[in-house]
């Protein structure tokens, strides 16, 4: 059974930087993608990248501040987050889906990680 176990979250001060992984038993997905939830708000897409890596998509919310990566060798995928605001302050998870990287429903994701605690100090 595939599992994703999500890591490298923590408490970070705005402005700053964190990395997160998401280790996969075998990555067998179209796209794999990032979402978040904050308290008391609905979840949220992040970013997707493709099987090959050369597909990616990402929210307005986080275009040019976030990059998702993929290491299909180590079936390992990546979030680097920089410039990092308050507002990005949520649980972390990552999903294996199917189809194109711009669709973001989190119905097109079939499996999913417990998902990483992300804290940003203003």
């Amino acid at each position: 059974q595939v599992r994703l176990v999500e890591s490298g979250g923590g408490l970070v001060q705005a402005g700053g930087s964190l990395r997160l992984s998401c280790a996969a038993s075998r990555l067998t997905f179209d796209k794999m993608a990032w979402f978040r939830q904050a308290p008391g708000k609905e979840q949220e897409f992040v970013a997707s990248i493709g099987r090959i890596g050369s597909d990616t998509y990402y929210a307005d919310s986080v275009r040019g501040r976030f990059t998702i990566s993929r290491n299909s060798a180590k079936n390992m995928m990546y979030l680097q987050m920089n410039s990092l605001r308050p507002e990005d302050t949520a649980v972390y998870f990552c999903a294996g889906g199917q189809g194109a990287v711009w669709k973001v429903g989190a119905d097109t994701y079939g499996l999913w990680g417990q998902g990483t605690q992300v804290t940003v100090s203003s």
